[in-house]
């Protein structure tokens, strides 16, 4: 999971594409990078850490250009703590190529050896972005022959490119002297939606973002999404250019951003975040009903803050009080997206304090949005009890967690995932939670599809089935170690 942003502009856009990363943060905390493209030269800053403290004034300086892309990234391949694996990611042949992905790629190691052996290209780092941005370049010099850059060119060279490829990608990228390719993957797992304004030149000016909260921020007006397995090419006068390029789309978004990925105030697919987390707690609210007798609950209190509509759903559909129990330290990042074990656990009770006052002699019912390995719901129970709480019944926004997650996503290992191989009541018993209650595979398709026109999500996760259809136990075995060793 990472955040991407790309901008098409008739003025300097460095700060345009701050601005925008800082609303893409909450998908990305390890590093975070900016590249512009003034005629065909290409301005490039990257840096590890968060978007605030990674620019300083003379690097936004050097940002020169009405051209360009940034990205915030959240490691899932590659090392976390290397700057050398900060996006972008930079190839000179053809033109110049500068690129950003958010996605995984799950077919590397046979990349790998077709990219050194066949393509004659060298990556330098770990990262699939830059064995994506190098297949890239190669099917575009592939497909120009001499003549001069066309979109046709680039459209072919993207057809060529979903045909090596597999995985998730939403990519956005800088072609030197001629403009920005943006495109997604056949299935549309990651997100992708494109925005317009009229500058004061009276000219039209187009962005691209992960999130639909960027465009509105920025004053610009969603169009709509980057369809799956299209690609979108914006040339440097503003002229944008869009083909599908793959023979079988069929868009399967990833659920998990509806669960907690994205920002409750962006719309992906057509499906309003908000509007999905909303319905996800009035159907949780039905599996905790025929689990529980209400009546034993004092208040419903939310673990902060992507969980938050579905606990007010819950109480609501419950008949119970609403409370908020945990205060949230603003300046600890998201600790699912943390780089290891030991700092989740260490950011947890830095990010979290329970207030006795709501909490001393009450039955507690928690929500949170997902339990993924465990370890921020078991000190949360853990934290619940010390305030005083008489008993906590822990609920879950999502299903069980039990399969590995390889597009875009840190869950690698079946190991790490609690519910993995266990029942409910084990689960309940680890976490030390007087009850645990669920919510049901159905609902959760449900809540999050509900009067849109998808009909197709990506739930394996949840489910254990991958909507590309060619991950393997082999391939899932290989990740695991990959992440283990």
């Amino acid at each position: 999971m990472c955040g991407i942003v790309g901008v098409v502009s008739n003025d300097q856009i460095n700060q345009l594409i701050y601005d925008s990363l800082l609303l893409l943060q909450h998908r990305g905390q390890d590093s975070t990078g900016i590249a512009t493209m003034e005629g065909s030269t290409f301005h490039l800053c990257k840096s590890k850490g968060q978007v605030k403290e990674a620019y300083r004034t003379r690097d936004m300086r050097s940002l020169l250009g009405s051209i360009g892309i940034g990205h915030v990234r959240y490691a899932t391949k590659g090392a976390a703590d290397r700057e050398d694996e900060a996006q972008p990611f930079y190839v000179n042949a053809p033109y110049g190529i500068i690129l950003v992905h958010n996605g995984n790629l799950t077919n590397t190691q046979i990349l790998d050896k077709e990219l050194f052996n066949i393509d004659r290209r060298h990556t330098n780092s770990s990262s699939d972005t830059e064995m994506l941005l190098n297949i890239l370049a190669t099917e575009l010099q592939s497909q120009i022959h001499g003549s001069l850059l066309s979109p046709e060119h680039i459209f072919d060279a993207i057809r060529s490119l979903h045909k090596r490829v597999e995985g998730s990608y939403a990519a956005i990228a800088l072609i030197a002297g001629h403009g920005l390719l943006a495109f997604r993957d056949p299935f549309g797992i990651r997100p992708l939606v494109i925005g317009k304004r009229i500058s004061s030149k009276n000219k039209t000016e187009w962005i691209v973002a992960s999130e639909s909260l960027v465009l509105e921020n920025n004053d610009f007006q969603i169009v709509r999404d980057v369809e799956p397995g299209e690609a979108v090419f914006i040339d440097v006068e503003g002229e944008i250019y869009t083909q599908q390029c793959s023979e079988n789309p069929l868009l399967s978004p990833c659920s998990f951003e509806y669960v907690y990925l994205a920002r409750p105030d962006s719309i992906m697919n057509g499906i309003s975040v908000y509007e999905a987390r909303l319905r996800m707690g009035d159907l949780l609210a039905k599996t905790i009903k025929k689990e529980i007798n209400s009546g034993e609950i004092d208040v419903v209190m939310p673990i902060p803050d992507s969980s938050r509509p579905s606990a007010m759903q819950v109480a609501r559909q419950l008949g119970i009080e609403y409370r908020e129990g945990f205060f949230k330290n603003r300046y600890v990042g998201r600790t699912f997206i943390m780089p290891g074990q030991s700092q989740r656990k260490k950011s947890v009770r830095q990010k979290l304090n329970a207030m006795s006052t709501e909490f001393d002699g009450k039955n507690i019912l928690i929500v949170d949005d997902s339990i993924v390995r465990g370890t921020t719901s078991k000190q949360i129970v853990q934290m619940a009890r010390f305030a005083g709480a008489n008993k906590v019944t822990f609920t879950s926004a999502a299903p069980p967690i039990r399969f590995p997650h390889v597009y875009g996503i840190n869950m690698p290992s079946k190991k790490e995932l609690i519910a993995y191989n266990r029942s409910i009541s084990e689960v309940e018993a680890i976490l030390s939670a007087d009850k645990l209650v669920y919510q049901e595979i159905t609902d959760l398709k449900q809540a999050i599809i509900k009067d849109s026109d998808v009909n197709h999500l990506d739930m394996s996760c949840f489910d254990g089935k991958y909507v590309t259809g060619n991950v393997t136990d082999e391939y899932l075995s290989w990740v695991q170690e990959e992440y283990s060793s």
